[in-house]
């Protein structure tokens, strides 16, 4: 386990500004920060970053947390794995209590076994590219005959898998890593009881991670041989999904960012190039179709993206669903086209940074252009094939949701095409039409789909879960409250009234835990009767622990009542929790908790907050402190009568009906005790 204090440091080192930065792109917005959601898709930012409180905070999924939640969010790290993310970031030293084990390590969650695997491999197969005899004569002699320069082939981390029938995988089960992960990963395959190097022979191309973890590997093989696939890749697995992740983006974010651009080329061997000649925002497709997935991913960094095509590539014209998919996502796209017998690769190799980012700037075509270009060649003079053309493009502008671009395309195609503007404007939005119909159909069979699962006869509509209410109706509890707090009791649509209550105790708490207040002094029960309590000053969670206690009341809601054993425990040992406590939790879902309760929507103030009172109202925390315990305790007991009354509806001839009675007869006086309680608070 990593030290206390090591963790400590790297809560105090990492700032979430700069984490978080690496990520999504951050504008300045008072004294915080925002960008668009990287977990969603989204126009109007709502994911929010505090510098002075180190949390994020994102509106649009309600998700929530400090710097290590964040990288746990984003990267599917463990907690443990994020702490060492951040501790390599900004060299800080792990200090651990012992050296965990082989055994120990495969005991944890398959991501993180299959993570060390894939970095073990891709430290062994860059050492045998650099250090071993074979390695450097095949390996490194293929990449440098490629015109790779050293420190390229080191900085993408490429590596060797030696030609040998288990060398790598006799290596790993040495080294303690389970056989049942190195097949997960697809390094080591199994067949018939025999084990063998699913790479051997090949140059690897490790696959990263946004944040740089090893996730898959690519590898190229060297053979003449036809029969044998020139690229194999590594398979799907809780790790590696390859239609969510850009070979390339963990090199080319800061450069996407500055530039406000994303170059899109084929190979990995393209991105390495354009690295090489000093050109760095650009990703690969790591060999697949382009996928939504991996739009969303450029999208963090920019709303531009410029494909760059082989100028003899085949398959140009399929390209063409992937330039829709972008529109659709609301990028703005445009294309370069390689002179003939040129990729990105080879003419990247051959260009300074100057001459290749002048012919990218020269050459680069909207997707209108492009595509008349294209198709005309085909059309030639035939008026049905023209005809298809402009209907082909007006169904790339149709799938665009910014009206104000579809309108500019609009003008474009019809002065390219000499057809006039009012006539494309309709053409598209027939088809924008006819794609809702469809999709409101959809819908519809979806629906009955689902009903008839459900048992339920299609045009029957289900009966409406009913809506929370106050466990009693006779007397409204927002009744007995002040108008700040009765208004609050009818904001929310919570679970049940009694998790509403203990989360508004808990938000007291981390907002104003540590404040003082003035409280009267509680009689003992054996004191004169002419003794008047004093007013005594107290801690807020001295004042909530002490209200509770006196009932032994605990929270129904595990999380809440984790932090308030917590607060618990700190008091009983002279420890009065701030908010940063919880903020920095281990535990991801108390941390989410937490910055979920002391922030509020499009402002991460000190604060603000929807439940909870300003410091203006702060002349008032006492009493606003008492009527939420007080009701949270009201609502409590209505809850139990309630459960009594079943139970008296219920009995069975033989059951203690005075038992029961006496109950509930015991109830009432408390309630009535609380209600009198509330209406002294109040007055």
């Amino acid at each position: 386990m990593i030290l206390r204090e090591t963790i400590d440091e790297i809560y105090q080192t990492a700032r979430v500004e700069e984490v978080v930065g690496e990520f999504v792109v951050l504008k300045k917005a008072g004294s915080n920060f925002k960008g668009k959601s990287p977990f969603v898709d989204e126009r109007t930012p709502s994911f929010m970053v505090s510098p002075a409180k180190q949390i994020w905070k994102c509106f649009s999924t309600g998700k929530g947390g400090n710097v290590v939640s964040f990288l746990m969010e984003v990267e599917h790290f463990s907690y443990v794995e994020a702490l060492k993310w951040l501790a390599n970031k900004y060299n800080i030293e792990i200090k651990e209590d012992r050296q965990r084990t082989p055994e120990e390590v495969a005991e944890q969650s398959v991501r993180e076994n299959l993570s060390v695997i894939n970095t073990f491999a891709a430290e062994t197969f860059m050492e045998n590219l650099h250090e071993h005899p074979k390695g450097k004569a095949i390996g490194l002699s293929y990449f440098l005959e490629r015109g790779f320069r050293e420190d390229i082939i080191k900085k993408f981390q490429l590596g060797y898998c030696l030609d040998e029938s288990e060398g790598f995988t006799r290596k790993a089960i040495q080294k303690g890593y389970k056989l049942d992960f190195l097949v997960k990963t697809g390094l080591t395959k199994v067949k018939d009881d025999r084990t063998f190097d699913f790479f051997r022979g090949r140059v690897m191309f490790p696959i990263h991670s946004v944040a740089g973890k090893v996730l898959g590997f690519g590898g190229r093989t060297l053979k003449a041989d036809k029969k044998i696939a020139k690229y194999y890749n590594s398979p799907e697995s809780e790790l590696y999904n390859k239609s969510q992740i850009l070979y390339g983006l963990f090199f080319a974010k800061n450069a996407i960012i500055k530039h406000d651009n994303c170059f899109l080329v084929e190979g990995y061997t393209d991105v390495i190039s354009m690295h090489q000649s000093g050109v760095e925002n650009v990703v690969a497709s790591s060999g697949t179709s382009l996928t939504v997935d991996q739009i969303k991913l450029i999208k963090r960094y920019s709303d531009n993206i410029t494909i760059l095509f082989d100028g003899d590539a085949a398959g140009i014209k399929a390209s063409f669903r992937g330039i829709d998919m972008i529109l659709k996502e609301g990028l703005n796209v445009k294309v370069v086209l390689f002179p003939d017998g040129e990729d990105p690769d080879s003419f990247a190799k051959k260009s300074t940074t100057e001459e290749l980012q002048t012919y990218i700037d020269s050459n680069a075509k909207d997707f209108i252009v492009f595509k008349s270009d294209v198709l005309l060649a085909d059309a030639g003079d035939d008026p049905l094939k023209k005809a298809q053309l402009i209907n082909d493009i007006v169904g790339s502008i149709a799938v665009i949701d910014d009206a104000i671009k579809r309108q500019v395309y609009a003008q474009e195609c019809a002065s390219i095409f000499d057809i006039a503007e009012p006539t494309i404007l309709q053409e598209v939005n027939r088809v924008r039409q006819k794609k809702k119909e469809e999709q409101v159909k959809q819908d519809e069979r979806q629906k009955r789909m689902e009903m008839r699962q459900k048992g339920q006869a299609p045009g029957v509509t289900a009966k409406p879960a009913e809506m929370d209410r106050p466990p009693d109706e006779d007397i409204p509890i927002e009744a007995l409250l002040p108008p700040e707090l009765a208004a609050a009791v009818q904001a929310p649509q919570k679970t049940n009234l009694i998790e509403y209550y203990e989360r508004y105790i808990i938000e007291i708490l981390l907002k104003f835990g540590i404040y003082v207040v003035n409280t009267e002094s509680q009689i003992d029960e054996g004191a004169e009767a002419e003794a008047e309590p004093e007013q005594v000053e107290v801690s807020v969670i001295e004042l909530v622990l002490y209200e509770l206690n006196r009932d032994n009341i605990s929270f129904e809601n595990k999380i809440y009542d984790l932090i308030l054993k917590e607060y618990k425990e700190g008091f009983e040992n002279d420890v009065l929790y701030m908010d940063e406590h919880f903020l920095k939790h281990p535990e991801i879902e108390v941390c989410r908790e937490a910055v979920d309760l002391i922030t509020e929507k499009y402002e991460l103030s000190d604060w603000h907050g929807q439940n909870v009172f300003v410091p203006d109202k702060l002349k008032n925390l006492e009493r606003d402190i008492l009527s939420a315990i007080y009701t949270f305790k009201t609502v409590k007991v209505k809850n139990e009568v309630l459960q009594l009354q079943e139970q008296l509806d219920n009995i069975k001839e033989g059951e203690d009906f005075a038992e029961i009675m006496k109950q509930q007869r015991a109830l009432d006086k408390v309630r009535m005790l609380l209600a009198d309680k509330l209406g002294r608070v109040i007055t």
